[in-house]
């Protein structure tokens, strides 16, 4: 029996993936969870195994091909009586594996050579040919069964292939330089649309005195890097904090659909992470399990991961709420977007002294640091937002410099 072995999804958002290397070819034996092929996606490269045991007898998506979430990458004849592992839903449109395979069809008329073209093409192949100037019914596809590839779009641009239908792209000025956009920043570009424009956003920010905080931190810093050999940051306490306020309030973690709130029951925190590629934003799940060293190693292990490229699929899966720590950058006060399907994002500024009224109207220095929340208006509404940020606030404060490192750890 064959089985189709097709794009996995990786998140929430991700609509499609690029063959890096396949690392099976047909008539190779695959035994059942054994990796057949590497796909890099703007989130996470991963090496997708196959769910069952058999031979690959077709390669269906190139190396170097762009294909969508549930599009058919190859084909598998099974051992008779394999169950698979688990059976990817055919996407829309397409045939099941064991179904025969449509005759090639006939040249189309010239009318319906651009429509036959874009259906040769993937979406993110037809924004490079828009990008680059080139008429796709102009392209001769070099992929299976005539598909459009991107080397074949960029060799049109090189070669002056644009067709007539081209829109002309415009040069940079003598004093300007053009940077062609990375798969990441177009995916960032994209989604950070879609949520602005998508989920209303309202913002409101909180300021947490956090003196105690920092002498906790200061007070065991060093046995702290001796014992787990990197740096003990704010940032594992701020996790600490939003997560375990997040199980009081659940609006904060919920996402919109059509109708209705999704509440979710689990708090898996996302983590923004600069990185040479562009923003990354791998999960801790279960945050709100986890001690502050837990949280610590979570939080390096995955910041290392994110920018060595070496993140897996379910690094990048299932998160909820979105943690930024922007202070890092030396930011005060930031307006973070929300990351699309999920309610809220707060970001953590950084820690700065000033002079506060205390108690008895006395002055004293104290370390201060801004808590900047986003939300989906949809969703909740402004007295919801504060009673969570001021629970965060409140957490964030009762951390004391008295404690040992036993609490932490």
């Amino acid at each position: 029996m064959a089985y189709t072995l097709r794009m996995p999804e990786v998140g929430e958002t991700v609509t499609e993936g690029t063959i890096e290397r396949w690392l099976k070819q047909p008539g190779e034996r695959i035994e059942k969870y054994e990796p057949v092929v590497e796909i890099n996606t703007d989130k996470v490269n991963v090496e997708l195994p196959s769910p069952v045991t058999g031979t690959l007898t077709e390669i269906v998506a190139r190396e170097g091909e762009t294909v969508l979430v549930g599009a058919a990458l190859a084909i598998i004849e099974e051992v008779a009586g394999e169950v698979p592992a688990e059976v990817a839903p055919p996407a829309a449109g397409e045939e099941p594996a064991s179904a025969p395979a449509p005759a090639a069809a006939a040249p189309a008329p010239a009318a319906q050579r651009d429509e036959g073209a874009r259906h040769r093409a993937t979406p993110r192949v037809r924004r490079l040919a828009q990008e680059l100037g080139v008429a796709l019914e102009a392209v001769k596809g070099s992929g299976p069964g005539g598909r459009i590839l991107e080397e074949d779009v960029r060799a049109a641009a090189k070669d002056g292939s644009r067709g007539a239908a081209a829109a002309p792209s415009a040069e940079p000025g003598a004093d300007e330089e053009s940077v062609a956009l990375t798969s990441i920043r177009r995916t960032i570009a994209q989604r950070m649309a879609a949520s602005k424009f998508s989920a209303p956003h309202a913002w409101l920010a909180m300021e947490a005195d956090v003196t105690e905080l920092v002498a906790l931190r200061q007070a065991h810093r060093e046995a702290f890097r001796e014992r787990h050999a990197f740096d003990l940051t704010y940032l594992p306490f701020a996790a600490q904090a939003v997560a375990q306020a997040l199980t009081g309030h659940p609006y904060l973690n919920a996402s919109w659909a059509d109708e209705r709130i999704v509440l979710k029951k689990r708090v898996h925190l996302g983590i923004a992470v600069a990185t040479e590629r562009g923003l990354m934003v791998p999960v801790i799940h279960d945050a709100d399990r986890l001690s502050i060293s837990a949280l610590a190693q979570a939080l390096h292990d995955l910041s290392e991961r994110a920018r060595a490229g070496t993140l897996k699929l379910e690094d990048v899966q299932g998160g909820t709420f979105t943690l930024d720590n922007t202070g890092a950058f030396g930011s005060t006060v930031s307006m973070p977007i929300i990351n699309q399907g999920q309610a809220a994002i707060m970001s953590l500024e950084a820690i700065t002294k000033r002079p506060v009224v205390t108690a008895g109207d006395a002055i004293a220095v104290r370390s201060v640091v801004a808590l900047c929340l986003s939300f989906d208006h949809r969703i909740l509404d402004g007295a919801q937002a504060g009673a969570f940020l001021g629970d965060v606030k409140r957490r964030m404060e009762a951390y004391s410099g008295d404690a040992g490192i036993t609490d932490i750890d």
